[in-house]
């Protein structure tokens, strides 16, 4: 089941990313269509995702039953940063690459890749999956969006320019979601709709993007950037691996659900966001492009051996 469903996921992720590619690489669609599309997805598209989620799940009554889930959340992030702080230290030397390598070993695709698994494979858990995945969406908007992905490296910035780049309508989308959530407020169903049907887009979007993205690229120049593949074994295998070896260790004191989220958390593939909002800001792609391939090529591999050896470890 893990098998079939993980490869029909990732059946369905490559077909589109072909679509994209197709289309840019014979010239079906205009030159400036990836601008058109990134710009969409920052604008419209990702804010819609941003507000769905957090106005449909930050509940008083949610969060306060799960506090454990946002606690021990918050607490492996902390160790995960570091932890990816010097492996990029290691694997790139210029700024920028470090930033969309340090997103990319932060913040995994847990979203749309591992919102497909878990409510295929854990659908009981699939509530807690998304509470646990907020402090992850938390930290994204607060920290790994505009410092690493949108903020320019190299150049220093007063404390006024940094607060620019809260100013976004991701970070806009979310605080009026928590908003929303908290207060319970109504929302008309047309609205409601609205924002399910524009988030429901990111996704597929975000695959075409990719694969217009890729068209563009000297593919066997980006695949030969050796660091490229050691980000995706980190991504894919030794972090998550590296956390099931820690929660084993704990014994009881971690539930069974934690680890699931925890696990699925960190064991997906690098993230879209590194080429989404790049792009829209006529930032340089190739490596994020070449990175977001290769982890999601090997994921259909790595994504059903970590979770076996979970099974087995269980």
């Amino acid at each position: 089941m893990l098998f079939s469903a993980t490869l029909g996921q990732m059946a369905f992720l490559f077909s589109f990313i072909v679509l994209g590619f197709c289309l840019a690489k014979f010239k079906l669609i205009p030159a400036d269509s990836e601008t058109v599309l990134s710009r969409l997805e920052n604008y419209l598209f990702i804010p819609a995702l941003v507000l769905g989620t957090f106005m449909n799940y930050f509940t008083v009554q949610k969060l306060s039953s799960s506090w454990k889930l946002l606690a021990g959340s918050l607490l492996l992030e902390l160790m995960v940063v570091p932890l990816a702080l010097l492996c990029v230290k290691i694997c790139a030397k210029d700024g920028y690459t470090r930033n969309i390598y340090l997103y990319g070993l932060c913040f995994s695709n847990f979203g749309f890749m591992g919102n497909a698994i878990v409510s295929a494979l854990f659908p009981d858990i699939f509530l807690e999956y998304m509470i646990f995945t907020l402090v992850l969406w938390i930290f994204i908007y607060l920290w790994g969006v505009p410092s690493l992905l949108m903020g320019e490296t190299g150049v220093r910035r007063s404390p006024r320019d940094k607060l620019k780049n809260f100013v976004n309508p991701m970070f806009g989308c979310m605080v009026l979601g928590m908003f929303i959530g908290i207060l319970r407020l109504p929302v008309p169903d047309f609205l409601d709709s609205l924002v399910t049907c524009a988030g429901n887009c990111m996704s597929p979007v975000a695959m075409l993007l990719t694969g217009m993205t890729i068209a563009k690229i000297d593919l066997r120049a980006v695949l030969k950037i050796k660091s490229i593949y050691i980000i995706s074994a980190l991504r894919l295998l030794v972090f998550p691996l590296l956390l099931i070896a820690g929660l084993l260790l704990a014994g009881d004191a971690v539930s069974k659900t934690f680890i699931i989220c925890a696990v699925c958390s960190l064991a997906m593939p690098l993230g879209l966001n590194t080429i989404v909002i790049p792009s829209a800001y006529g930032k340089d792609t190739r490596v994020a492009s070449g990175m977001t391939l290769v982890s999601h090529v090997f994921s259909c591999i790595t994504i059903p051996a970590v979770f076996v050896v979970l099974g087995f470890l269980l």
